[in-house]
């Protein structure tokens, strides 16, 4: 059964939450032309015309405490390589549309938004899938805690560095970087009956989604075989509109990369969704909190007790 998406809530992270809430109008724009132009590629993608539309919602821009932190060295300002200055084409007509074809777009903010669907689907039925800084979500803490605690499903956050080295200083991943307040606050709280429910919270650090990539020579091979750098950006000619939208926001990624000795794109998100689509939450009469969450089919899940240093 196919996970249906009920909400995008944007937040800061590789850029700031106005531009990534902009990059989802630009991937639907890419997947739309996609369809128009190969509509036998339509059951790909499942959740691009479903009955309820997803929530589009402009979430927090700053973290709990301390300073602004972003990935705009990597990923560029815009947060998708800077593809609007080098490939106009993908750009939006509107970047603040009143009405969308595939979205519902709510003036709310993200938080507000994520609690009304965790308070108004079937408790324990939502899977929350944190691909950035855990500042939304601890904001929903902070603003209802009783309810995410008692209603929320499961929590897949990508995020941290247990055993390996960082990617953004020595021991730190990004996303627990940008804001550890919100971490403490939601894993390692003073009283632990107000964090987030630990047994339904699965964490895939670096140790797990680093060893997951996608070499840039192989993504060449299978996919867009002129794919090179910036120095030779993506033409549109030739190639299907999503293979062109990739590599033009892949450019810039195999250029950073390649700058740090790997050729390949780690797959740290993908590897986070793919957990969600293949662990959904469980009914609450079946789960145990004293322990660790059932998994699908080739998953394990370990318990690990960390401190968050800053």
């Amino acid at each position: 059964m196919p996970v249906e998406s009920h909400c995008h809530g944007c937040s800061s992270g590789n850029t700031d939450a106005r531009s990534s809430y902009v990059n989802i109008f630009k991937i639907y724009q890419a997947i739309s032309r996609q369809l128009e132009q190969f509509p036998q590629d339509t059951s790909r993608f499942v959740n691009f015309s479903q009955k309820r539309s997803p929530i589009l919602a402009v979430g927090e821009d700053r973290p709990l405490e301390g300073e602004l932190h972003s990935a705009q060295y990597f990923h560029g300002r815009d947060g998708l390589g800077d593809i609007t200055q080098r490939h106009p084409d993908l750009n939006v007509e509107d970047e603040r549309p009143v009405l969308h074809p595939q979205l519902e777009l709510s003036s709310k903010s993200g938080v507000e938004v994520a609690l009304d669907l965790i308070k108004s689907e079937p408790e324990r039925t939502i899977s929350y899938i944190a691909l950035g800084p855990l500042t939304n979500l601890a904001k929903m803490m902070l603003l209802d805690r009783e309810a995410v605690r008692d209603r929320i499903g499961r929590v897949i956050c990508m995020g941290g560095a247990l055993d390996v080295p960082g990617n953004t200083s020595p021991v730190a991943e990004f996303n627990f970087f940008a804001d550890p307040f919100a971490v403490k606050e939601l894993l390692t709280p003073t009283e632990p009956e107000c964090g987030v429910p630990l047994d339904r919270f699965l964490l895939l650090p670096l140790d797990i989604t680093t060893p997951h990539e996608l070499s840039f020579p192989y993504y060449k091979d299978v996919v867009d075989g002129a794919f090179e750098s910036t120095a030779a950006p993506s033409r549109p000619e030739g190639k299907p509109p999503l293979v062109h939208f990739t590599s033009s926001f892949l450019e810039r990624t195999r250029e950073v990369m390649v700058e740090f000795g790997k050729d390949a794109m780690e797959l740290h998100d993908i590897a986070a969704v793919w957990c969600a689509i293949k662990n959904p939450p469980i009914k609450a009469q079946d789960q145990d909190p004293t322990a660790l969450p059932v998994l699908g089919e080739g998953w394990a899940a370990v318990r690990r007790k960390f401190e968050v240093e800053r």
